[in-house]
């Protein structure tokens, strides 16, 4: 019953400018709540000014434990460690032993490595080789070389949207044969379309929200998804969802549900109001949504679990559910 206000600030990515546009929001527009950004290093900058004023932030990119342990910071990306050990667990039943890792250089490479360094071995992984490249850089020649050279059995690339096809084309090029595997920042439709052939045969992790048409009709992820993917597809054309895109559905699914619970002791526009949203954000779930059943918890401000993963696989310009 209440009048929703969306204001909407561009940060470009730069963490400078989202800090700017975050302070804005909350000293000169007096939100309730802030959503962003697309990037790592953005919602790292969010959430500090959230947490600062007592601001409810809902992050639609993976960021670091330190910072999903804030009190008002909640994450609706798959955190890394959910990601890495579905990865993980599938290196280990290809009988992957050594890989080599190639990754963006800043926070969002940083997470995969970081990952692959505290869990990698309870599944009798190795990394042989660690190499790192630029958003913007368009060759990687120099560091898939030496990973060739490594002779790992596959091939992790921490990297997300078309960046993510870069190492992925020059490892094919270079001959490499062995497994890669790429986390869900990769899952894009403009990715498969510049990797091309070289995109074959790769294990992707993915929210469930890429493929819910081949969701049983008992996932509690497939309602959210569809809604999502038929409303966007329509206004976009067939072949444009995106997880990133899904994340922000998914604030409004946990919205409309915490939000009431909030009216119920505070109005909007106040610090008791965000301190309720904030309560009821924490403890309202579930929250089904299209990329998971979030359920946050004073302990836990990822708040998913295993359904909010599928391991996908890349088939002639398309991605396939891997059974």
């Amino acid at each position: 019953g209440e009048k929703l206000k969306v204001i909407v600030l561009d940060d470009a990515g730069d963490p400078s400018i989202a800090t700017t546009n975050a302070r804005r929001f909350v000293n000169d527009d007096k939100v309730d709540v802030i959503v962003g950004s697309a990037l790592t290093p953005a919602s790292i900058a969010v959430a500090g000014v959230a947490g600062e004023t007592s601001t409810p932030h809902l992050a639609a990119s993976p960021v670091p434990p330190n910072i999903s342990k804030g009190k008002w910071t909640f994450i609706l990306p798959q955190d890394a460690g959910l990601i890495a050990k579905n990865l993980f667990a599938r290196m280990k039943a290809d009988g992957v032993k050594t890989v080599g890792y190639i990754g963006f250089s800043d926070s969002y490479g940083d997470l995969w490595v970081n990952q692959f360094k505290a869990i990698g071995e309870q599944y009798g992984l190795k990394i042989v080789a660690e190499e790192r490249y630029a958003r913007p850089d368009t060759s990687v020649s120099g560091q898939v070389l030496k990973l060739v050279a490594a002779r790992p059995d596959a091939v992790f690339i921490g990297a997300s949207g078309t960046g993510a096809a870069l190492p992925q084309i020059g490892l094919r090029e270079r001959g490499f044969t062995g497994k890669i595997y790429q986390t869900h920042g990769a899952v894009t439709f403009d990715f498969l379309r510049i990797a091309g052939k070289a995109a074959d045969n790769t294990i992707f992790a993915s929210g469930p929200v890429m493929v819910p048409e081949a969701q049983p009709d008992s996932s509690e992820t497939k309602q959210e998804g569809l809604a999502y993917v038929t409303a966007y597809e329509k206004k976009f054309g067939a072949g444009t969802r995106t997880q990133f895109g899904a994340h922000i559905h998914d604030a409004m699914a946990i919205l409309k549900k915490a939000i009431p619970a909030a009216l119920k002791t505070a109005k909007p526009g106040t610090p008791e109001f965000r301190a309720a949203l904030r309560d009821a954000i924490e403890t309202g779930g579930p929250f089904p949504a299209s990329q998971g059943v979030f359920e946050y918890k004073p302990d836990d401000h990822l708040g998913l679990d295993d359904r909010a993963v599928v391991l996908l696989t890349a088939e002639d310009g398309k991605f396939e559910l891997v059974k």
